[in-house]
This record gives C-alpha cells, structure tokens and sequence, in this order.
C-alpha cells in the first residue's frame, strides 16, 4: 500500500509553484531607466541612473518574492553564503519567470567559486531579461575567472553599451586600432 502511495505521489504532477503573479509590464519605465543610464553626463548622474536601474531589478512580483530576494541580499551581506543561496532558491522556485532571483543566486555562485553556476544563472537571468545590464557585467567578470578572456570582453562591450558609467568598463581591453 505504501508503494501504491509513494507512486501516485511522485506521478501526479507538481502543484503550480505558489501563486507568484506575472510580471507587471514595466516596458516604459524599464526603457525611460535605461535612457536615462546612457545620458547620464557625468559620474554623478550615472551613478544614480545605476542606482535606479537596480532598484527596478529589485522590485520583486509581488511581497512574499520581495521579502525572499531582501532575506537572500541580507543573508548575503551577511557573509551566510548558504542561506543566501536557499533564500534565492526559495524565490525561484515560487517565480521561476522572475529574472532577479537567478542574477542573484549568481551572484552568490560566483562568490564562492562556483563559476560554472554562476554562468548557468547568468544565462537564465539573460533569456528573461537580455539588458540587464548587472547580469551582462556578472557574466563578463565569470567568464574572465573561467579564463574566456575574449569571449568576456564581448559581453563587457555589450554591457558598457547599456551603462557607460559601468565600474567594470576599466576592465575593457582596447582591441587593436580602436579606441575605448
């Protein structure tokens, strides 16, 4: 009997992973940030734009996906590498459309030396949104640590494209007979 109820339980299919709502459409405010980050004319104002942009990317569905993607940052903060890691994954799993949670994890993967992680997650992060601009930069820095120099620089290009004003831009390496 017990192997009649183990089976049926591992048949029947998942239950839907919470009720995580869909994404808001963000669109204008996404591309007025994104605007605002390639104007910026000076260090100061990119600063801020940077600061925005991040604040948007932060801004979780809905409060339960808030308060795991505020439990991972502070966890990571923290140092407590593992409990970042489970709250990231908590997300996930309840918003698996939600690109944030996997840049995140990344982020985490990439700190503790897990570069091969941290790639996959960059890549998750990047099907769901291909101009986040920190997963763009994350990707560049993972792929420098794996040793894929050119390939990095290619996607540094891409990033420092989005935000001028990027910190990791000093990381460009000037191609033969152009200029940065």
């Amino acid at each position: 009997m017990r192997w009649l109820v183990l089976s049926l339980a591992l048949a029947a299919p998942a239950p839907a992973l919470a009720d995580c709502p869909p994404l808001p459409d963000r669109a204008e405010e996404r591309a007025r940030l994104m605007e605002d980050l390639r104007n910026a004319p000076d260090p100061l104002a990119g600063q801020r734009a940077s600061d925005a942009m991040w604040a948007f990317w932060a801004t979780a569905p809905d409060a339960r996906a808030q308060e795991m993607l505020d439990r991972g940052m502070a966890r990571r903060a923290a140092y407590d590498f593992d409990g970042a890691r489970a709250a990231f994954e908590d997300l996930i799993a309840y918003c698996p459309e939600y690109y944030e949670g996997y840049n995140q994890r990344a982020f985490v993967r990439f700190l503790t030396g897990d570069y091969g992680g941290a790639l996959e997650d960059l890549n998750r992060t990047l099907a769901r949104r291909p101009d986040h601009v920190g997963a763009l930069s994350g990707k560049a820095l993972t792929l420098m640590q794996l040793g894929r120099i050119k390939a990095s620089q290619g996607v540094l290009r891409e990033a420092v494209k989005l935000n001028p004003w990027l910190p990791e831009r000093g990381l460009l390496i000037e191609e033969p007979g152009t200029e940065l």
